[in-house]
């Protein structure tokens, strides 16, 4: 009976865990650093068990991969290249969701060598989007067409009747990597055209979308966009571009927040201070007078802006002591934010993925595909964030434990054995993409 071993108990594990669970023939051992956590995704089913680990423990970690056939590797990025070079020395397939780093990338070679199977951006975004845009891409290619173009745009969102607050946001996964992604720079291709933009003016650069049933979103850049050019087997295209969705409002509010200083990560000391303190001190100004008015001196917008409405709502500008010895700006954000920006019982998170390819057919025709995944959590259940990370990370590791990927290096999943597979598991459960034509074939 093959044992998997699961490094982390965060929001992801436990559909991952409960999907694989769905076979008779596997056992599951969950290690955390918090053990309850563990214990509670473990819970009381008879082929499952958990335990505490640091994985700064080698040689604790390295008895616990070398007693698995499988591992899947759930906890923090940085800490993947460390659990992947133990399955390497064990001889162990590994499975994770984040992105493939410059460390992780290092160990294709070895990997190899080894027979062994690393893979990687399982999960939604990195993940989902791969694949479906693969799919797509292959389909196109098989039948003559050339990609001139391709976007994608995704978003973890409050569904429509949970999107009730000036935000228009809740966390369905970690804050300070939700806030901190405002801080990256952008680089994607338009008709042609290289263009640039430094993390400090992201929120400048987005656009108002329309998307059918779901109304007006904003869209803007997430990362370097160029790099899927080659990956995704399509280096003519003239244009390449990958967005992130959220309610209107939001890119303007983190603006403002990030030229006051709201995003900055160095700690200072707030012992007694308010949150109304420390919005007067980024601002630069006396503690006698009103923050807001402070504020918005500094922002240069006017006091009644609906940015600063949100500030206000979040409690920037208020007087409640912030409880903290020490922190960052940042980590007084996060912790408001957690407090205001969170899923009520029986509210349902929202995902909304869509893909845009513009097709040169072989008959000399531009059609345009768009393929459209819109998918919503279980109120009082699983996240569609988590469902939707932790799916597609069960469906690969199925794959390894049945072997059928033949592959093997630091993979991701733009081949069509991965991604077929996985693609067809996760419509059986419901997740699955509408796809919609037009123009001229």
């Amino acid at each position: 009976m093959p044992d998997i071993l699961v490094l982390g108990a965060g929001f992801v594990a436990g559909p991952f865990i409960r999907a694989l669970l769905e076979r008779d023939n596997v056992r599951i051992r969950v290690g955390d650093l918090e053990p309850d956590k563990a214990a509670a995704l473990a819970g009381s089913h008879p082929r499952a068990s958990s335990f505490g680990l640091d994985l700064r423990d080698q040689a604790a970690l390295e008895i616990e991969v070398a007693g698995a056939d499988l591992v899947a590797s759930l906890v923090p990025y940085a800490f993947h290249p460390v659990v992947a070079r133990a399955c390497l020395r064990r001889g162990k397939h590994m499975v994770t969701t984040s992105y493939v780093s410059e460390a992780m990338r290092a160990l294709d070679e070895e990997a190899r060598r080894a027979d062994v199977a690393l893979i990687n951006e399982v999960g939604l975004d990195p993940g989902i989007d791969h694949m479906e845009a693969m799919r797509l891409i292959h389909a196109a290619q098989a039948d003559g067409g050339t990609i001139m173009g391709f976007t994608s745009f995704c978003g973890g969102l409050p569904a429509p009747e949970a999107n009730d607050n000036p935000f228009g946001y809740k966390f369905s996964w970690s804050p300070r990597g939700v806030l901190l992604a405002g801080t990256n720079e952008a680089r994607y291709l338009k008709d042609g055209r290289e263009v640039y933009i430094p993390g400090g003016d992201l929120f400048d650069h987005f656009e108002i979308q329309t998307v059918p049933g779901l109304g007006r979103l904003e869209a803007y850049p997430n990362r370097n966009s160029l790099p899927y050019l080659d990956l995704y087997g399509i280096a003519g295209a003239r244009t390449m571009f990958r967005g992130t969705y959220r309610y209107p409002g939001w890119c303007r509010t983190l603006k403002a927040l990030a030229a006051l200083g709201y995003l900055g990560r160095e700690d200072r000391r707030l012992a007694g201070w308010s949150a109304r303190d420390l919005t007067l001190a980024l601002a630069g100004s006396p503690s006698g007078i009103d923050a807001r008015t402070a504020a918005a001196a500094r922002l240069e917008t006017p006091p009644e802006s609906d940015v600063l409405e949100r500030m206000a709502w979040l409690g920037l500008f208020g007087d409640e002591p912030l409880g903290m010895e020490n922190g960052s700006p940042l980590d007084v954000l996060e912790r408001l934010m957690l407090g205001r920006l969170r899923y009520r019982p029986g509210e349902r998170d929202m995902i909304l993925l869509r893909h845009v390819l513009e097709v040169r057919t072989r008959t000399g025709g531009l059609e345009r595909v768009v393929s459209t995944l819109v998918d919503y959590g279980q109120p009082d259940g699983d996240s569609s964030m988590s469902r939707t990370v932790g799916l597609p990370a069960a469906a690969a590791a199925g794959l390894l434990l049945d072997g059928k990927l033949r592959s093997r290096g630091v993979l991701v999943p733009v081949q069509p054995e991965i991604y077929g597979p996985i693609l067809a598991d996760l419509a059986r459960r419901g997740i699955a993409f509408r796809e919609e034509r037009s123009g001229t074939a």
